[in-house]
């Protein structure tokens, strides 16, 4: 797996990911809206992709880089690649490109009482990152519950 800077030629795998999880995130493959912030992020060079060594996208991530608060926006790692690693790198190499201290970096994810917060990992796997969870944020486009975990950055 190599993680890079994505190119316009990854947009298909940024929607094909996006396929796979819009039960949790509500509609994006057909979302002008989607598609205009993954091709912002890639013209920023603020979209990450770890891609397999027959170039499939095996992840994507999409970040914002406005210190002192960094977001991540966006992370998703194909359902087949889940629990392999993807993710923490896709994260090693965002912070590694685009953040410096002293800050914070904030995500949304989902709620406690979301079924993607149990399906996904993506709770404890932002805890394992060092992400302590914060306030409620506003639900998901599909109505489920959201929250903020923030990282302070040294």
């Amino acid at each position: 797996m190599i993680v890079r800077l994505a190119r316009e030629q990854d947009f298909a795998g940024f929607l094909a990911l996006a396929a796979q999880v819009e039960h949790w995130f509500g509609p994006m493959v057909e979302d002008p809206g989607f598609h205009r912030a993954v091709r912002k992020h890639i013209r920023r060079s603020t979209a990450l992709v770890a891609v397999s060594p027959d170039a499939d996208v095996l992840g994507g991530l999409l970040f914002g880089a406005k210190a002192p608060v960094h977001h991540v926006h966006w992370l998703v790692v194909s359902e087949q690649e889940r629990g392999k690693g993807t993710g923490r790198a896709l994260m090693r190499e965002a912070l590694a490109r685009c953040v410096r201290g002293p800050g914070t970096i904030e995500v949304v994810t989902f709620g406690a009482d979301h079924p993607g917060a149990v399906a996904g990992g993506s709770r404890s796997f932002y805890r394992r990152l060092g992400f302590h969870p914060a306030e409620a944020a506003v639900p998901g486009p599909e109505g489920g519950s959201r929250q903020v975990y923030r990282r302070a950055v040294p």
